[in-house]
């Protein structure tokens, strides 16, 4: 078995993928046909081909623009279900054990849905997904990270549907969307409400904008996980070499291990990860994410975008290994770390954990080592 093969067969955690950034493309095709939405290209290949092209700009506003063509065939039951099940089949495939599915309610309605409606059909796809999963001999668990919009005046709107269904899949809030600009302190009785009812939040931070994004994030928002989080190498001084000095903010999340929820293909197409100088990095193996993991912060590794990064858990796993010369002890830390910072029951991440060491052991063969959880 090769390399790529190897890490295939590697359980996966899955804490930062987008639902409408997943989508198959001949899903998409066959669901605008349906209501006759005009894509750009009409073969699948090529639509994936221009979805990957387009998020390549090097500009997360021109990466987000890419959205508009998958949240347009998603305004119908139909639609929801059918992306919510392949996604959670997808991931299955490619040997995540574990999910959280992030996506905006709110734009999911101009074809009539209610915000409850649309969240019902979503948890109906990943019911089924879960069922596919599980006939034939899977095992997989999904959840639901209700998203507000970052730009709009619904975060108390989107944050009540994410508490109404806290028991019904949902496992968490964000806000995503253009950071640069909206910050969380927009409504901070959002996260008092959100806070007071013990209900878990990850934010997007540190991808589009710096240290006082990710400051308000983990202070004011009192988030748990960071999405993305790369900028926080902002706040270390010498990142990177043999004398790093951390600074208030990247003390705090390393102190507190709040997770980042990195994503290395799409930091790189959206310019997300910088140098000291606040140039864009091109090359993974100068992408933070190693510093970061030798600094011991908690890490995880994401897909963010599926379609438009043209990714998959596996193949994030498999550039770090040949491009950032990453172990298998690495991946499996990671992915340990995942595991950790899930929005779920201490002892269910216990058993989650028990579960990652036990398949490494197996796809390995040989002695996994177990850090302590």
């Amino acid at each position: 078995m090769d390399v790529t093969e190897t890490i295939k067969a590697l359980p996966k955690v899955v804490l930062h993928d987008h639902l409408d950034g997943g989508l198959r493309p001949e899903t998409i095709i066959e669901l605008a046909a349906q209501t006759g939405y005009e894509l750009p290209a009409t073969d699948p290949q090529e639509l994936g081909a221009w979805f990957s092209q387009a998020a390549n700009s090097g500009s997360l506003v021109r990466y987000l623009e890419t959205f508009g063509h998958t949240v347009a065939v998603m305004q119908t039951v139909e639609g929801l279900r059918r992306v919510a099940r392949e996604m959670v089949e997808d991931h299955a495939a490619d040997g995540a054990v574990y999910v959280e599915s992030r996506w905006a309610p709110e734009q999911h309605v101009a074809g009539g849905l209610s915000l409850q409606e649309a969240f019902d059909a979503v948890q109906q796809g990943i019911d089924e997904g879960v069922a596919a999963v599980a006939s034939r001999g899977g095992s997989i668990r999904v959840g639901q990270l209700v998203t507000a919009m970052r730009h709009a005046d619904r975060w108390d709107e989107i944050a009540d549907l994410a508490l109404a269904n806290r028991d019904r899949g949902a496992v968490g809030f964000d806000i995503a969307g253009a950071e640069n600009g909206f910050p969380p302190n927009r409504f901070p009785q959002v996260w008092r409400k959100l806070n007071d009812a013990g209900f878990p939040v990850t934010i997007h931070a540190g991808e589009a904008d710096g240290i006082e994004s990710i400051s308000q994030a983990v202070h004011l928002g009192q988030a748990l996980r960071i999405g993305h989080g790369v900028r926080i190498t902002q706040d270390i001084e010498g990142f990177g070499t043999d004398n790093p000095r951390l600074g208030r903010v990247a003390n705090w999340v390393r102190d507190n291990q709040i997770a980042l929820e990195v994503c290395p293909c799409s930091n790189l197409q959206t310019d997300a990860a910088l140098d000291a100088d606040g140039n864009p990095l091109r090359e993974l193996p100068q992408h933070p994410v190693s510093g970061l993991r030798d600094l011991d912060f908690a890490v995880t590794i994401n897909t963010d975008n599926r379609l438009m990064s043209a990714t998959s858990m596996s193949h994030e796993m498999a550039r770090l290994v040949q491009e950032a010369n990453w172990t298998f002890d690495d991946l499996r830390d990671v992915t340990l770390a995942a595991a950790w910072s899930a929005f779920i029951h201490h002892d269910e991440r216990h058993e989650l954990g028990e579960r990652i060491i036990a398949q490494y052991e197996q796809v390995l063969g040989s002695q996994v080592l177990k850090r302590s959880l």
